[in-house]
């Protein structure tokens, strides 16, 4: 299929208008520190601007970082709002399908040609004419409108997941506290058949190795390493750093596997971007007695004591010691009752890590068929 192709600037604008900080909230404040990499959209900002004004967007703009831009972050707007000076509002007109841009604009070789153009080298930055410069494939609208519908059917499901897993760990933290907090069922006082222990006493905590002495060989693909920059975003990237697939095999990690984050960014969660290496600062919780359930979710109910306590330190980079897992009291109940409470989470935690392992194929199926699409290579009535 023969394309012919626009310049950016022939088919969007970027948007110069200004909005009140005062009319805006954390729900509809977007800077770079709240969009998520790898086209993951945004989360909640933590905070306002001190200025009085910042950028305005509307629904149907398209945001992108203009920091780093390897970073890929970009977001189709769902609403009105204001952004700050980092992010570029591009905004659509003619003939030309805005959530169609936002695919050409997601697809990584608009990202890798916006890494080239960037100035600066600690803290690159798009340049603003050169990106207006990008080539736009020029399609009917009737064909940007199919494949808006075949890419959005898949970003849809992502974005349910999402939905889905954040309405789980809601009902799983509130049976969990319900049973070991309030020991609501118990008449709020711990039975007598059950036991006091603590973090290390039903789970093991294994720190993950120094990679870099660990490289592939010359004749290995190797692993992705799993450092604290990809436990935070979910997946290993094209930055990440590689080890040898040698390594013992308890450092290996696996979907479903429960990592825990002690040092700088303090972090529990289930790992599901695929096989990769355990890097240091990292533990890799696990159990020869306890099911994952168990001490997923009484690592997780600490996580925010460790955290204040790192915050505490007077160091640059919080962390907590493994004394501090010894100290972590845990309740363990009868083999009845376990039972009975695992019955509960268990489903519940195997859930959010399928949905999750989903979403993951889902978004590789979406990236590859992208650049198929926008280049003709395929059509999206096929």
């Amino acid at each position: 299929m023969d394309l012919n192709f626009k310049n950016l600037s022939e088919v969007s604008d970027y948007v110069n208008e200004r909005v009140k900080v005062e009319n805006l909230t954390v729900e509809n404040y977007i800077s770079t520190e709240n969009m998520l990499p790898n086209k993951g959209g945004i989360d909640k900002a933590t905070k306002l601007p001190a200025a009085k004004t910042t950028s305005l967007y509307s629904k149907g703009d398209i945001l992108l970082s203009n920091i780093r831009t390897y970073f890929k972050k970009i977001w189709y707007t769902e609403k009105d709002g204001g952004c700050s000076n980092d992010v570029l509002v591009v905004r659509a007109r003619g003939e030309i399908e805005p959530k169609f841009l936002y695919y050409v604009l997601s697809n990584d070789k608009f990202f890798e040609y916006s890494s080239a153009t960037s100035k600066g080298t600690k803290m690159p930055r798009g340049d603003k004419s050169a990106i207006m410069q990008y080539q736009i494939p020029d399609m009917p609208l009737e064909e940007q409108r199919t494949i808006v519908s075949v890419l959005s059917a898949l970003d849809d499901r992502i974005a349910e997941n999402k939905k889905i897993n954040h309405h789980l760990a809601e009902i799983a933290k509130s049976i969990f506290d319900s049973y070991f907090i309030d020991l609501s069922p118990y008449d709020g006082v711990m039975p007598d058949d059950w036991q006091l222990s603590n973090l290390t006493g039903i789970a093991n905590y294994l720190n993950g190795l120094a990679m870099q002495k660990h490289r592939p060989q010359s004749n290995e693909q190797g692993l992705p390493v799993l450092k604290i920059k990809e436990l935070r975003q979910g997946f290993t990237d094209s930055t990440s750093d590689l080890c040898s697939s040698n390594i013992r095999r308890d450092y290996i990690i696996h979907d479903g596997d429960v990592i825990f984050s002690w040092s700088g960014s303090l972090l529990v969660d289930f790992w599901t971007g695929g096989d990769c290496g355990l890097n240091q600062h990292l533990f890799k919780v696990s159990s020869e007695t306890y099911d994952k359930w168990f001490y997923y979710a009484w690592t997780k109910h600490h996580l925010d004591r460790f955290v204040k306590m790192a915050a505490d330190r007077a160091t640059t980079m919080g962390h907590i010691k493994r004394d501090a897992l010894e100290k972590a009291e845990v309740l363990i109940p009868s083999n009845k009752d376990y039972q009975e409470i695992g019955n509960k989470l268990k489903p519940i935690y195997d859930q959010i890590i399928n949905n999750r392992v989903e979403s993951r194929k889902l978004v590789a199926l979406r990236d590859t068929l992208l650049p198929k699409l926008m280049s003709g290579e395929i059509s999206a009535t096929d």
